[in-house]
C-alpha cells in the first residue's frame, strides 16, 4: 500500500473506503528530466499525482516559444481528462526529475462509477470547483450545514403593527421608540409595510403631511417567507429580490419579520448579535463597540464556508447601517431630506469586507440652505475614523469641499470630467459611477447618476478612454500560461480584481445599468445579452476567488497585527502562490486565464488595440 496524502480535493469527495482503494491501487513512478509522461493523442491509461518535481503541459502543434500552456507541481493531478475523453489533448513532460503516484485507468473508472461527485469534479467549470473549495473550508463554529438547517422561526423578530388610519407622525414616533427601520400596517386587503425611507420619500417627494394615514404610503408587494423555511432560503430570497427584510407569514397571518442584519447576527454567534448592537447604539462609544466586532464576524463567516457573495452582501448592509447611524448622530435631522451621503469605491460596490479607507461624498438639493455644512462634514469624517474607517489618502471624503456639492454642482463636475478625459477625470467618473447612498435622500443620487449616464453612455470616444484602464496592469501569468511565483507574491488586485471590476464597470456605464455591485452588473449584462451567461458566471467566480484569496491573506495579517497590537489599517493585496494548495493554484491559474480572455474582449469592443 502506497502512503499518499488524500486530504485535498478531489479525494475528499470519496469516502474512507474509496480512499483506501486509492492507496491500495496506486503505484510510484520515476521520470527523468524531459521525459514524456503522456503524449498528445495517446489513449489515457493512468492518472498522475505529482509527489515531487514539475511537469509541463505542451501543445506540440504550436511554435516552440508558445507551446508551453500549463505547469504542474507537487500535489497537482493530470491525466484524468485523457481517460474521460479517450485520448490526451496535450503532451505532459517532466521538467526535471519527477516522482508521481500513478492510478491505473481501471481504478479511476471504478471510482468514477461509484462516486459521481468525484467524476463530476473533472468535468466542472470554474464556478463549480470554486464552490467545492468554499465548502471545504467550513472547519469550525456553526458549520454551513448547521446554518442551512436553521429555520426562519429561530431568527425572526416580533412584528411591529399599526392600524391603517394611524398618522405618519405616529408611525415616525413608533419607529423611533422601537429602534426599528420598518413597521407593518394592518389593512382590509392584508398587511403592508412602511420603512423609514418610505416615510421620508412620502413627506419630501409625495407631499404627504404628518396627518396623512400611514396606509397610503405602505408597500403592499411584500416579500414573504414561512416560519418553517430554512433561514438560508430567506437569505437567498432577500438577495434575489434585493431587499433587506422579509415578512414571515403562516396561513395569511403575520408571524414576524426577518431583517438582513438578523441573519448576519445569526452567523456570528448566539451570544452576541452585531446588528442589534448597531441598531440600539445611541452614542458614538456604543456604535464604535459594535463596529469593532465586524472583523470577528468576517472570520466567522469565512470559517463557516459562507459563499463570498452572501458575505459581501451581509457585510455591506452592516457597514451601511453603521455609517447611517454615524450620520444620524452627527447631522441635524432637518438636513436629512435635503442631502444624501454616498459611499464610493469598493464600499459603494458592496465588495469591501474588511474596513477600508473612507471614500465618500455628499449631494445637496439645489435649494438646500446649510451654512455649517463644512463643519458637520468634518465632524462626520472624524466620527468615521473613530469607527474604524481611516481617512482616504486621496482625500476623497466629505470633509473635502471638492466632494460636497449640490445636484447642479455635481452635474457640472461630470460635464467637466467628460470633456477633460484625462486620467484624474476618468478616475473621478469611475469613483462616482460606483456611488451608493447610505443616508439621507437617495433620490438626489439618482439624479446625479442619470446625468452621468446621459453624458457618457453614448460617447464612444470617452468609453474607449475609460475602458483603457482595465488593461493597465499585466496578468500575472508567464509567457507559457503558468502562474508567476515571485517570492513577495502576486498583486491580486492589479492582476485579477481590477481588470474585472473596471471592465464590467465600463460595460455597465455603456448600458446605463444602475446596479453598483460587480456581480449584479454581470447579471444585468448577461440578461442584456452583452455577455454570455456562462462567461459572466465565470467572471463572477474568478472575482470571488481573487477576493477570497486576498481576504484570507488579510485576515492572517490582521491576526498577526492584533498579536503585536499594531494594526495600521493597511491591507495587503499580495498572494504568495507557493503558500496555496494545489486546488487553489489550479483555480487561480484558470481564473487568471479568464481575466486574460476578458481583457481581449474589452480590447476588441472598445478598439483598444489601436490606442
Amino acid at each position: 500500500m502506497v502512503e499518499v496524502e488524500l486530504s485535498q480535493l478531489p479525494f475528499t469527495l470519496l469516502d474512507e473506503e474509496g480512499r483506501d482503494h486509492v492507496r491500495r491501487g496506486m503505484d510510484l513512478a520515476y521520470f527523468e528530466r524531459d521525459e514524456v509522461i503522456l503524449e498528445m493523442g495517446q489513449p489515457g491509461a493512468s492518472v498522475f499525482l505529482i509527489h515531487k518535481g514539475e511537469v509541463a503541459e505542451l501543445d506540440p502543434s504550436l511554435p516552440a516559444a508558445s507551446a508551453r500552456i500549463g505547469h504542474y507541481t507537487a500535489g497537482d493531478l493530470f491525466g484524468a481528462i485523457s481517460i474521460l475523453n479517450g485520448k490526451s489533448r496535450y503532451r505532459f513532460q517532466a521538467e526535471d526529475e519527477c516522482l508521481c503516484y500513478v492510478m491505473p485507468k481501471a481504478l479511476f473508472s471504478q471510482l468514477c462509477r461509484h462516486y459521481p461527485a468525484f467524476e463530476q469534479f473533472f468535468k466542472q467549470s470554474l464556478s463549480h470547483k470554486a464552490r467545492l473549495l468554499t465548502e471545504k473550508r467550513a472547519d469550525g463554529g456553526v458549520t454551513m450545514a448547521g446554518f442551512m438547517l436553521a429555520r426562519v422561526s429561530e431568527c425572526m423578530r416580533l412584528p411591529l403593527m399599526m392600524d391603517a388610519q394611524a398618522s405618519v407622525q405616529q408611525a415616525v414616533q413608533q419607529l423611533k421608540d422601537s429602534h426599528a427601520d420598518s413597521l407593518l400596517v394592518a389593512t382590509d386587503d392584508g398587511p403592508g409595510m412602511v420603512t423609514k425611507t418610505d416615510l421620508l420619500n412620502g413627506l419630501v417627494l409625495e407631499n404627504a403631511s404628518l396627518e396623512t394615514p400611514v396606509a397610503s404610503l405602505a408597500n403592499r408587494s411584500l416579500v414573504t417567507v414561512a416560519p418553517g423555511q430554512y433561514l438560508f432560503d430567506a437569505l437567498i430570497t432577500m438577495t434575489r429580490h434585493q431587499v433587506s427584510r422579509v415578512v414571515v407569514m403562516e396561513e395569511d397571518q403575520v408571524q414576524g419579520v426577518v431583517e438582513l442584519t438578523d441573519v448576519l447576527g445569526f452567523f456570528s454567534s448566539r451570544s452576541y448579535v452585531v446588528s442589534l448592537q448597531v441598531e440600539q447604539a445611541d452614542s458614538l462609544p456604543a456604535l464604535a463597540s459594535a463596529s469593532q466586532r465586524t472583523p470577528e464576524l468576517v472570520k466567522a463567516l469565512m470559517a463557516q464556508g459562507v459563499k463570498l457573495r452572501f458575505a459581501m452582501d451581509l457585510l455591506a448592509a452592516l457597514n451601511g447601517r453603521i455609517m447611517s447611524k454615524a450620520w444620524t448622530l452627527t447631522v441635524p435631522e432637518q438636513y436629512h431630506p435635503q442631502s444624501c451621503l454616498m459611499v464610493m469605491g469598493s464600499e459603494g460596490r458592496g465588495e469591501q469586507i474588511l474596513k477600508t479607507d473612507q471614500d465618500n461624498g455628499l449631494i445637496l438639493a439645489d435649494d438646500c440652505q446649510w451654512p455649517d455644512v463644512a463643519e458637520c462634514m468634518n465632524t462626520l469624517s472624524e466620527t468615521l475614523v473613530q469607527l474604524g474607517y481611516p481617512p482616504c489618502p486621496g482625500n476623497i471624503m466629505v470633509c473635502n469641499p471638492e466632494w460636497v456639492g449640490t445636484v447642479s454642482t455635481w452635474e457640472s463636475n461630470i460635464a467637466r470630467w467628460v470633456s477633460a478625459r484625462d486620467g484624474d477625470s476618468l478616475m473621478k467618473l469611475a469613483i462616482l459611477l460606483d456611488a451608493h447612498g447610505v443616508a439621507g435622500n437617495p433620490a438626489l443620487l439618482d439624479r446625479v447618476r442619470e446625468a452621468l449616464f446621459v453624458r457618457c453612455s453614448h460617447d464612444e470616444l470617452l468609453l474607449s478612454y475609460f475602458a483603457r484602464a482595465a488593461l493597465r496592469f499585466s496578468t500575472p501569468l508567464t509567457l507559457f500560461g503558468s502562474l508567476k511565483k515571485p517570492q513577495h507574491g502576486i498583486d491580486i488586485k492589479k492582476g485579477g480584481i481590477f481588470p474585472i471590476v473596471h471592465g464590467v464597470r465600463t460595460m455597465a456605464l455603456e448600458r446605463r445599468i444602475k446596479a453598483t455591485s460587480t456581480l449584479d452588473r454581470l447579471d444585468a449584462l448577461a440578461a442584456d445579452g452583452r455577455l454570455d451567461r456562462r462567461f459572466a458566471d465565470d467572471l463572477g467566480e474568478a472575482l470571488a476567488l481573487f477576493t477570497e484569496l486576498r481576504l484570507k491573506q488579510q485576515l492572517q495579517e490582521l491576526k498577526s497585527a492584533c498579536a503585536r497590537d499594531a494594526d495600521t489599517g493597511k491591507r495587503t493585496n499580495r498572494v504568495v502562490v507557493q503558500e496555496l494548495s494545489s486546488l487553489e493554484r489550479d483555480l487561480l491559474r484558470e481564473a487568471l486565464h479568464i481575466v486574460k480572455d476578458f481583457k481581449q474582449r474589452l480590447s476588441h469592443r472598445y478598439h483598444l488595440e489601436y490606442s
